[in-house]
């Protein structure tokens, strides 16, 4: 399954990864195609088995902190202002406990006795912390950890960082005196003459064990990351060992929320990229990456791939994919949930696709490709590179002014390149000049044919 893994219509940010016997789980928050906020109301849970994860299933609601046509609230103190946001799930005697972070209202704990929930409220948080850390009770971005020893600690923040223990013979009571501030430091930091702190943390607080190490999984001021920070104690102190993913690297970037699992002895990053031009509408993305004898885990590119080694490009691609946007105003917009495209597309726009694997055909010096298009009434073309926006062009599409299939010739290539398309709207002979930055065309679609 390509990125995003998921459905295409579904919109599922902040997700955390659980592996509970032969399935993954994603819980995450629950985004809407272009809204102008974060989140909804209700909680979603995607799954899939560890033998394929092609075939993702959902569960359906899990959680709601507001009634709809079919379930009532299962938080009777909160109203109409009130949105989930970012939760987590744990696994502890055998029951699954979800964390919930309500904005604008006290968070919770609710329980199930199946991974899928749907889940049943246990209880608000109880705690002593002062408000001013914990922020009313919201404990923003709740990650939760149930160490080897049975006892289970939650880490939580928005700008400053805190984690406290949870009491495990009813998993909602923080007990008293556990809390620490600043898991992830703040620094100094010296301007006009005046000295500041400032934290290096921002949100997204995610933690896991991986032998006898703790990790952190963490957006850090650098918002569009997720960084990580390695421990040989669940309370810290925390070293900073560098970042993982970064969702604005060459595509429209903005906060990031995930974390790690491994399935089937590989691992993965988990995390989310956004849509319509806005931080907003986001959705779920994965990809592979190496923890090193170390503990370190190179930084990894953003990619079309998913959980696939290498997409084929003899098959319809849907525009939407794209893991490149850039040089323009380019973006993933849903029109309605059967068609999504590529909109936005401006003279020196740059839309990539990591990556396809041609094969190992030499019979044929050349191949066709055909896209699907929706006009604009612009002429441009639209130049078909392999391997980078600089490398080698293997052909030249003429977009018109009406919408349908676009059709052209290109250079025969085998093996694995990544695919790039620069617009330009140099046409027959003429600069193009009355067309810089209007909207030339939408891409829907694209298939190469041998």
């Amino acid at each position: 399954m390509a990125n995003p893994y998921l459905p295409l219509w579904e919109y599922i940010p902040d997700g955390e990864p659980r592996v509970f016997g032969d399935r993954v789980y994603v819980y995450g928050s629950h985004d809407r195609a272009g809204s102008d906020s974060f989140c909804d109301y209700v909680l979603k849970c995607w799954s899939a088995s560890v033998d394929n994860l092609n075939d993702w299933v959902c569960h359906g609601d899990i959680f709601h902190v507001r009634a709809d046509r079919d379930h009532p609230s299962d938080t009777p103190w909160t109203d109409d202002s009130c949105y989930l946001y970012a939760p987590d799930v744990v696994e502890k005697d055998g029951k699954y406990y979800l964390y919930a972070y309500i904005i604008n209202s006290k968070g919770c704990v609710a329980v199930s006795d199946k991974p899928e929930g749907p889940f049943k409220l246990v209880s608000q948080y109880e705690y002593t912390i002062p408000d001013e850390i914990c922020c009313n009770g919201w404990f923003i971005d709740p990650g939760v950890l149930v160490d080897d020893d049975g006892r289970t600690y939650i880490y939580c923040g928005f700008e400053r960082s805190f984690m406290a223990e949870v009491n495990s013979d009813n998993m909602y009571e923080i007990i008293d005196g556990s809390c620490i501030e600043h898991f992830i430091p703040i620094e100094l930091r010296e301007e006009g003459g005046f000295t500041e702190k400032e934290s290096l943390f921002f949100e997204a607080a995610s933690m896991r064990k991986v032998g006898d190490t703790y990790y952190m999984i963490y957006s850090p001021k650098q918002g569009s990351r997720l960084a990580y920070a390695t421990s040989d104690k669940p309370t810290g102190p925390f070293t900073y060992r560098g970042y993982i993913v970064d969702n604005g690297v060459d595509y429209p970037g903005g906060n990031d929320h995930g974390s790690i699992a491994c399935i089937k002895g590989q691992w993965y990053i988990f995390y989310h990229r956004m849509t319509n031009g806005t931080i907003m509408s986001r959705r779920a993305c994965v990809e592979r990456i190496e923890i090193l004898p170390d503990g370190t885990i190179p930084t990894v590119e953003m990619t079309s791939l998913g959980f696939e080694e290498s997409l084929s490009p003899y098959r319809i691609t849907p525009a939407e994919i794209a893991c490149v946007l850039k040089d323009g105003n380019a973006m993933v917009t849903e029109k309605n949930v059967f068609e999504r495209v590529v909109a936005n597309i401006t003279d020196g726009c740059v839309i990539g696709y990591k990556y396809f694997d041609f094969g190992e055909d030499f019979s044929s010096k050349t191949m066709e490709f055909s896209a699907s298009v929706n006009g604009l009434g612009c002429d441009c073309r639209m130049h078909i590179l392999i391997d980078s926006e600089d490398g080698e062009e293997i052909g030249v599409c003429t977009i018109g002014r009406d919408s349908g299939v676009v059709n052209t010739n290109v250079k025969n290539v085998t093996g694995r390149h990544a695919v790039y398309f620069k617009i330009s709207t140099d046409y027959q002979g003429w600069t193009g000049e009355f067309f810089k930055g209007r909207n030339l065309f939408e891409l829907k679609s694209f298939v190469f044919m041998k």
